[in-house]
C-alpha cells in the first residue's frame, strides 16, 4: 500500500473529511487530496502531525513503504554478506591449498636434495689458496661442481685438469701441490 492510500484508510477510519483532517494537519482540503492521490506528500513536519491525528506511529503511517524498502535493503545486504562470506572461504581455501602445496614442495625437496645422488654437489670442498698474495678461492664437488671466480682461464683449466671430482680428499693434495708448483700456499 502507498502512504497516499495509507493517508485514505486512516482518514476514513477515524470518520475524518479531506477538510477536517486539513484542519489538524493545518493544511487544505486540497493537499489532504493530493496526498491521497500520491500527486504530493507530507513533509516530515506533516508526517508528525498526521501521526498525532490518527494516533498512530510515524512508521505506521510510512507502513509498507519504509518496511519493504527496508526489507529489501536487509534482503539485499543479506544477499551480498553471503556472496562476500562465500568468496572468502574460496579464497581461504586456496590460501590453505597454497601452503599445503608449499609445504609439501618444500619437503620434497629436501627428501630428494638429501637422496643419495641427487645434490648437485654430493661432496664438495673449498679452499683459499694464494700466489704472489693474491688469493683464489676455489671450490669443487662431485658431479663436476668447479668454482674459482678470480682465477684466470688458463689457472682454472690446469686445475680442472688435476681435481678428481670423485674423490675429494685426493682433490685437495692436488690443488695444494698445484699452488706449492707455482710458489704459493693453501690455507
Amino acid at each position: 500500500m502507498n502512504l497516499g492510500n495509507k493517508i485514505l484508510q486512516l482518514r476514513k477510519k477515524n470518520g475524518l473529511s479531506q477538510e477536517q483532517l486539513g484542519e489538524k494537519v493545518e493544511v487544505t482540503r486540497q493537499t489532504i487530496s493530493n496526498w491521497e492521490l500520491g500527486e504530493t506528500a507530507p513533509n516530515p513536519e506533516q508526517l508528525k502531525k498526521l501521526s498525532k491525528a490518527f494516533n498512530v506511529s510515524i512508521d505506521e503511517i510510512l507502513d509498507n513503504e519504509s518496511k519493504e524498502f527496508l526489507m529489501n535493503k536487509i534482503s539485499n545486504t543479506e544477499r551480498l554478506a553471503g556472496m562476500i562470506i562465500k568468496i572468502l572461504k574460496v579464497i581461504g581455501i586456496i590460501f590453505i591449498g597454497y601452503i599445503i602445496f608449499m609445504i609439501v614442495a618444500v619437503i620434497g625437496i629436501g627428501i630428494y636434495t638429501l637422496s643419495p645422488g641427487n645434490s648437485n654437489v654430493e661432496g664438495s670442498a673449498t679452499t683459499i689458496c694464494s700466489i704472489d698474495n693474491k688469493k683464489y678461492q676455489i671450490e669443487f664437488g662431485t658431479n663436476n661442481y668447479f668454482k674459482c671466480d678470480n682465477c684466470s682461464k688458463e689457472m682454472s683449466d690446469e686445475i680442472k685438469k688435476i681435481v678428481d671430482f670423485n674423490n675429494i680428499d685426493s682433490s685437495m693434495t692436488n690443488v695444494e701441490n698445484y699452488f706449492k708448483s707455482k710458489n704459493g700456499s693453501c690455507e
